[in-house]
């Protein structure tokens, strides 16, 4: 077989689709860490803080060549991701089988493993609003308000975000969003590793445990930040 053929195989388009979501879930790692300092704000950390660790850190990821290079592989991670798994959608259904989801003994297959389109499509529309929000206005239109730390200078991407959850619908959207991810993340996390051959039962209940803490742990964390800032906790 030809490497050709072997990527628009069944088999090869689930080794992308478990690759790219592999890189995609060390994003979600680096990115809600990135996130999470925000609430160096919080009263019991430095209620003078006003978001100065968050844009130092983002100042840092916008302004270093290899995370712009790295941010263009992200890109292209999603790209592939998203529509292998529309082909993987497809092609299953015509075949009449659900998904790209690891069939179970037993036969049955959870809800949300045979609705990964759906939810994969939620969070495509997700994603969209959150480029459209954040990534665009720093680093395309670069309209962001200036502030300086010292000698640096950076976007006020803090401002900004106060600014975007003000608006309870929007806050809602990305509860939502955050609540799509963690269905998606609770199949596609252990689907991944699966996909590569981690079916070794003395690992599969550990893998199981930690696909299931992440998938709950990460988008809760992403929720609670626009949650934070509508209810003004922080900012």
């Amino acid at each position: 077989m030809k490497w050709s053929e072997f990527f628009t195989s069944s088999i090869g388009k689930k080794l992308v689709m478990s690759l790219s979501g592999i890189c995609l879930i060390g994003f979600l790692v680096v990115h809600v860490g990135l996130n999470l300092t925000i609430f160096n704000d919080l009263p019991i950390f430095d209620p003078e803080d006003n978001g100065r660790m968050f844009n130092k850190a983002a100042h840092f990821m916008g302004s270093t060549v290899v995370i712009r290079l790295m941010e263009i592989g992200l890109f292209v991670f999603f790209f592939l991701h998203i529509i292998q798994g529309y082909l993987l959608t497809v092609q299953n259904r015509a075949k009449r089988k659900i998904g790209y989801s690891i069939p179970v003994k037993d036969g049955r297959a959870s809800w949300y493993s045979k609705s990964m389109g759906l939810l994969g499509t939620l969070l495509l529309i997700f994603l969209i609003l959150h480029i459209a929000h954040f990534w665009v206005p720093s680093r395309v239109t670069q309209d962001l308000t200036p502030v300086k730390y010292g000698d640096m200078e950076a976007h006020n991407l803090f401002e900004r975000m106060v600014a975007v959850f003000q608006n309870p619908w929007i806050v809602l959207v990305y509860i939502l969003g955050c609540i799509s991810l963690g269905w998606h993340l609770l199949h596609g996390f252990q689907s991944a590793f699966r996909t590569l051959g981690l079916s070794n039962h003395r690992y599969i209940d550990s893998l199981k445990a930690t696909g299931t803490g992440f998938s709950i742990l990460v988008p809760f964390l992403f929720a609670l930040m626009p949650i934070a800032m509508y209810l003004g906790w922080i900012g």
